[in-house]
């Protein structure tokens, strides 16, 4: 059996892997909260294993990462955001800027990272979360 932790890292890995962390984040919030939303499943493997939901899962191509160190800030991020660590609360979908889906008319776009646009629910959107650009994370670092 995969873990929960595992699931999230490969998921991360296959979707935002060339993201900055925040985009990364965002990946994985967006996963953590369909958990948390009654219209998905009850686990991250099986929200990231639904059909037609995560194109890297369905391509029919291996799952199995290749780029090491890449994978090793996916597990990172996943960590992180399994512990609680979230950026904004609502994101529950999103894309990239290479395509254009029809759902996204009925959603409320949050904000784009790198070539991500993330959208939560128009009825779930609040301020300040729904900005049209997000705002980085601070350096922890600092």
């Amino acid at each position: 059996m995969i873990s929960t932790l595992t699931c999230l890292a490969v998921a991360i890995y296959f979707e935002a892997r060339g993201e900055s962390i925040d985009g990364q984040m965002l990946v994985a919030e967006t996963i953590i909260n369909r958990v948390a939303d009654e219209r998905w499943p009850d686990t991250v493997c099986e929200v990231v294993k639904q059909p037609d939901q995560f194109s890297f899962y369905s391509d029919g191509k291996s799952d199995r990462p290749r780029d090491l160190e890449a994978y090793a800030t996916a597990v990172l991020v996943a960590n992180e955001a399994l512990s609680g660590n979230h950026m904004y609360g609502n994101a529950l979908y999103y894309h990239t800027t290479d395509v254009r889906p029809v759902w996204r008319h009925d959603l409320q776009p949050i904000g784009l990272v790198g070539e991500h646009i993330f959208y939560a629910n128009t009825k779930d959107c609040r301020l300040p979360t729904c900005s049209p650009r997000p705002v980085p994370r601070p350096n922890r670092n600092n």
